[in-house]
């Protein structure tokens, strides 16, 4: 089920299926999200928990047995419950249940909250370890934006322009998409990526060490999306490989796939998040329009 929230900048609408967030419309009715197409990419953007990208073999090991999960985790295939829809906020609530604990063997709860303010849509990740055991993790976003935003430019006329100049590394992956280590990534003029279909032809650009904000935008413009995500040490960029795709995703994310050719321990995986027994921990991004 769909609900809305709206104020004087912004309507925005998620669904009960993943805590998706579906739309975000401007008061020119010009919508940000996008809307997914076969040809290109079916979704509007996941909500990734509690683990980012992919598992070798889709299988992990946490205290001696094994357990399998799908790319992205279970969170983008679950039914949530809306807990709140009004004066600009929604809030969505999945718990474990025997389906969950198939693949995740923790008690928990997840929340994720869409906060209205002023021009900014903020989303807040809340978890909670329910079990007696601490809880491991990853959580992140997957919002795709639609390219171009204003008639007369063209996907190659926009850029990600980061807050700050800075000097990310970027993760590299395997043609599986597995991580194979890090390299220095060059931006231009320190600050900038050009787009271009043809940087996503090897799949996303995963960085780290970055300003912790970026701004998806076209000199020749006006409109724009400004995505904050300091509580998150990686930022991807995205489109479907070697297409055309009128699209790009902004991708906070908490944590890493896994390494190639290794079954991960997810005790040991360093960068997931860990959540001691009765805890919780909260993260957020926010997406800005200009």
């Amino acid at each position: 089920m769909r609900y809305e929230i709206s104020n004087e900048f912004l309507t925005v609408q998620a669904d009960t299926a993943g805590a998706v967030l579906w739309s975000v419309k401007d008061q020119d009715g010009f919508e940000y999200i996008w809307q997914g197409d076969e040809r290109y990419w079916n979704e509007h953007g996941a909500n990734l928990f509690p683990y980012i990208a992919r598992m070798w073999e889709k299988s992990y090991t946490f205290q001696g047995k094994t357990y399998h999960m799908d790319i992205h985790g279970f969170a983008k295939d679950s039914e949530f419950k809306c807990v709140k829809a009004e004066n600009k906020e929604m809030v969505f609530v999945l718990e474990d249940s025997e389906q969950t604990l198939e693949q995740y063997p923790f008690h928990f709860s997840l929340e994720i909250r869409y906060l209205l303010e002023g021009k900014a849509l903020k989303v807040i990740y809340s978890v909670k370890n329910k079990d007696e055991k601490t809880m491991y993790f990853g959580i992140g976003g997957h919002p795709g934006f639609n390219l171009p935003m204003e008639e007369g430019l063209s996907f190659d006329d926009y850029e990600l322009e980061f807050s700050e100049r800075c000097e990310p590394k970027r993760i590299l992956f395997s043609q599986e998409c597995f991580v194979e280590g890090k390299k220095a990534y060059e931006l231009t003029d320190g600050k900038r990526i050009p787009l271009q279909h043809n940087i996503f032809d090897e799949d996303a650009i995963v960085l780290e060490e970055t300003s912790g904000q970026v701004l998806l935008h076209s000199l020749k413009g006006k409109k724009g999306v400004k995505v904050a995500y300091q509580d998150m040490p990686y930022i991807g960029f995205w489109h479907m490989p070697c297409t055309d795709a009128p699209y790009v995703c902004i991708e906070p994310w908490c944590s890493l796939p896994s390494r190639q050719g290794i079954t991960e321990d997810l005790e040991k995986q360093e960068d997931l998040l860990s959540l001691e027994s009765g805890k919780e921990r909260q993260v957020s991004w926010t997406m800005e329009i200009l």
